[in-house]
């Protein structure tokens, strides 16, 4: 802003009230600039030291129900009674902590240690010692992992008309040195542990089996078109679930095209809990073809955030039910904190006693969960609702504030969806940490090599979350599953699925 020479400044009052004017709005403006870089800052700085936890202290959470309870004093009337505390048992003495028994299910060594037998006799009375008993402690040992080399041998057989030669298994990738086992070694150390090839290939190196990154690469494609059946099914077992939960994240794609890496998008689609399928899709694109066109057939709730491309889904001939995520509104009040801590304070107040009704909830069924919140949750948000229009009216339209008021308000009625169905979450946290895999697992592959490859991938990230959420082993899964899909019935190809398997009673190790 120039200097002002108060010299040249006009004797009007009209003139110099306009000045003053314009004068006031231009610093609003500057303000609110500063303000908005500032936060913006602010929060690169914090996702550079790491992610900062939204989640409240119970310090803060109660100097807000104190603001709260300030400004409604009939803040608690529609809660219920406080339960009776119980009578406080005496504390037991803590005791130190012991060392946790070693895991049962491992092969067991047992090493017997005995004296020499010079050392057997008394040294005093002569006597030669007798056993009384035994010691006996344990210890872990690490064997490292072995590679070992099959060869099929196929005896042949003749007479003078014909010949006759023994089958082999079937192998996933015919003519291939992988057999179901490297394979599956593969598939779990990139996309469950996270290690890329060339990180895997220094690994075998050290084993003495030297396989190039290429190779390895070589083996996803055709597992995926293998596993393709498979993934179908899943789809389908989806689309049977009355809410499916869905959000994107996106990865870095290679293309020759270009002189740099661009963004291609992994957007994971959760079942309910009756249908507990995690498919995961691959797009070159954030757009709304991609989401359109896996959900084409679908038809039910959907939970997501407020990305726009969702919005035409939402029309009443497509058939689909908006849920919102609270967790997401939480997330604008949480940023806009810092701004104004009272009135910010007050919201994320009664979003924290949402939460409290939610724990409550677990383990409850659908009816009485519903139950629960019709009765606790749905006279809070309607004193989040009041509130929040009575906000609107006192923040600056371009404010961290607005931008958290404007969100819940212009989100309010998918967010209050799940007010009406027990089944329906208050939020899509099981979608988001779906996606938390795919963000670390990028960090060490870092892309994906083509949009073929970010296919291949989706599919195979795919059974490694189902595999996740139903508690399987994934490597155990991949190496049974692996090893007979080919000859498994087509008809009978979801008892595959990790929810649904059952491994072999005795599994092959190829």
């Amino acid at each position: 802003m120039p200097a002002i020479d108060p010299n040249s400044l006009p004797d009007d009052a009209g003139v110099l009230r306009k000045i003053v004017v314009d004068l006031c709005e231009q610093l609003q403006h500057e303000s609110a600039e500063k303000d908005k870089y500032r936060s913006l800052l602010r929060e690169l700085l914090e996702a550079q030291r790491n992610r900062k936890s939204e989640r409240l202290s119970k310090e803060q959470l109660a100097l807000f129900e104190a603001l709260w309870k300030a400004s409604d004093p009939e803040a608690e009337d529609d809660s219920e009674p406080a339960a009776e505390p119980e009578p406080e048992e005496p504390q037991p003495t803590k005791k130190r902590s012991r060392r946790q028994p070693l895991a049962k299910d491992l092969i067991r060594e047992r090493i017997i240690h005995d004296l020499p037998e010079a050392e057997k006799h008394c040294g005093g009375c002569g006597q030669d010692l007798r056993l009384i008993g035994e010691e006996s402690s344990e210890r872990y040992e690490y064997i490292p992992a072995s590679v070992k080399v099959i060869e099929d041998v196929r005896k042949k057989y003749a007479c003078d008309c014909t010949v006759k030669t023994a089958a082999k298994p079937t192998q996933p990738i015919e003519k291939s040195t992988a057999g179901a086992s490297m394979l599956a070694h593969v598939i779990v150390s990139k996309f469950a542990d996270h290690q890329p090839l060339h990180r895997q290939e220094q690994m075998l190196e050290r084993e003495g089996v030297r396989i190039s990154r290429k190779t390895m690469g070589g083996w996803l494609a055709p597992v995926a078109d293998l596993l393709d059946p498979l993934y179908e099914s899943a789809r389908k077992i989806l689309f049977e679930s009355k809410v499916i939960g869905t959000d994107d994240t996106g990865v870095k794609v290679l293309d020759r095209k270009l002189p740099f890496a661009r963004i291609g998008r992994i957007w994971p689609y959760l079942g309910d809990a009756h249908h507990p399928v995690v498919v995961l899709d691959y797009t070159r694109t954030r757009g709304r073809d991609g989401p359109a066109k896996f959900l084409n057939g679908y038809q039910g709730y959907l939970q997501a955030d407020a990305y726009s491309v969702y919005d035409a889904f939402f029309k009443p001939a497509r058939g689909l039910i908006e849920v919102g995520c609270m967790m997401h509104a939480r997330r604008y009040f949480y940023k806009a904190l810092e701004a104004d801590p009272q009135g910010m304070g007050k919201a994320l107040h009664l979003i924290a006693r949402l939460y409290t009704v939610e724990d409550r909830a677990k383990g409850l069924s659908s009816q009485e969960r519903l139950a629960l919140r019709r009765r606790l949750s749905a006279p809070l948000m309607a004193k989040l609702h009041a509130y929040l229009l009575e906000m609107r009216e006192e923040v600056l339209p371009k404010s961290p504030e607005a931008c958290a008021v404007r969100y819940a308000l212009n989100q309010w009625e998918a967010l209050a969806r799940f007010l009406e169905d027990g089944d329906l979450e208050i939020d899509n946290g099981a979608t988001e940490r779906a996606n938390r895999h795919v963000a670390i697992g990028r960090t060490n592959w870092t892309f994906f090599g083509s949009d073929q490859g970010g296919k291949t991938a989706a599919v195979l990230m795919s059974f490694i979350a189902m595999c996740k959420r139903n508690r399987v082993e994934p490597f155990a899964w991949f190496r049974d599953v692996l090893s007979r899909i080919a000859t498994h019935p087509v008809s009978r190809i979801s008892e595959l699925l990790p929810h649904n398997w059952k491994p072999l009673a005795s599994p092959v190790q190829a």
